[in-house]
């Protein structure tokens, strides 16, 4: 079985990697990757890398006619709703464009391979606390540019699955975290600043909203559901990819900081604030769980320890680099 991911360098690409790698034997892995910026210790081992740019056409038809997959899980994306407050044009540009030019790739060659598009919780946006936990059939009202992207790319894969009868299954993944994420994300620049606070920076920790819930999910349980909607989700159907359990940021914070066992002075940053943020998202995982039987597997304060060592083993990289040789 040939299978194809799009973003296969970022953090979720390089965990789907290694999760099959190393419970699929047999399975020939191929990864899209951006040219010429893509560092190499960002790529997975055992994946056959393609440099292709998804906004462009003709780069994505040449990648299908080398791989002819049997799956494609389409990580590919600007993923966060910061960044596309900053970057709208550029958001959409990737999660909605990306996505046509994988899909009409696809479409013109008459490949039949069962295609996962990530679609984001972000997009229910603004729910009242009565409605949750929110399921598949919650309206969206989404809050970001990001959010409004994700929207988009997640109609535009039903319409392929509805006219072209393509095996597409969509996802509305709640946040999830583990080693390997983005600074970007409040949990690990948290964890980022306790590694450096424990290698001598001073102790204090700027933060962002502390008041937000969210339900949070360990990205290696999150590749499992990923693979297990490939294998018995529905074409054209979505499905929440969540834990159905809410945690406070500031409660996730004080994880992280017990963890460390160490004293920090926690400061609310102006410019880590959002201008629109969403008070408490909550998602019930029923759909899921009836399709496929995937159930997480790792506790939050597990996946928050292996991030935080995550960062740790950065920082000490990072206050040792390699000595270089002069030469003679």
């Amino acid at each position: 079985m040939k299978v194809l991911i799009t973003g296969v360098a970022g953090f979720v690409g390089n965990h789907m990697a290694e999760f099959l790698r190393a419970e699929r034997a047999g399975v020939e892995l191929f990864g899209i990757v951006k040219p010429q910026g893509t560092p190499e210790d960002a790529l997975p081992p055992g994946v056959a890398v393609i440099e292709a740019d998804l906004d462009d056409a003709s780069a994505v038809d040449a990648a299908l006619d080398l791989v002819h997959p049997d799956r494609i899980v389409h990580l590919a994306a600007q993923s966060s709703p910061q960044a596309s407050w900053s970057d709208p044009a550029g958001t959409f540009r990737t999660n909605v464009l990306g996505l046509l030019n994988v899909l009409e790739a696809v479409r013109k060659r008459a490949l039949s391979p069962r295609i996962l598009v990530v679609g984001s919780a972000e997009e229910y946006g603004m729910v009242d606390a009565r409605d949750l936990p929110v399921d598949e059939e919650t309206a969206l009202r989404p809050a970001t540019p990001y959010a409004v992207s994700k929207v988009a790319q997640g109609y535009l894969a039903l319409q392929y699955a509805l006219a072209f009868h393509m095996g597409i299954v969509r996802t509305r993944t709640f946040h999830h975290t583990g080693p390997g994420r983005g600074e970007a994300f409040a949990e690990s620049s948290f964890a980022r600043q306790i590694a450096e606070i424990e290698s001598g920076r001073p102790a204090v920790l700027a933060v962002g909203n502390l008041e937000v819930v969210r339900d949070f999910s360990d990205v290696r349980d999150v590749v499992r559901a990923y693979w297990a909607l490939l294998d018995g989700g529905d074409a054209g159907a979505v499905y929440n990819v969540c834990s159905g359990k809410g945690t406070r940021i500031r409660d996730l914070l004080h994880m992280l900081i017990e963890a460390a066992g160490i004293d920090v002075e926690v400061r609310v940053d102006p410019d880590l604030v959002r201008p629109a943020d969403v008070p408490a998202m909550i998602g019930d995982p029923t759909r899921l769980r009836d399709a496929t039987g995937w159930a997480p597997r790792i506790p939050l304060r597990q996946t928050l320890g292996d991030l935080l060592q995550y960062w740790r083993e950065r920082t000490v990289a990072a206050s040792h680099p390699p000595v270089v040789p002069r030469p003679r």
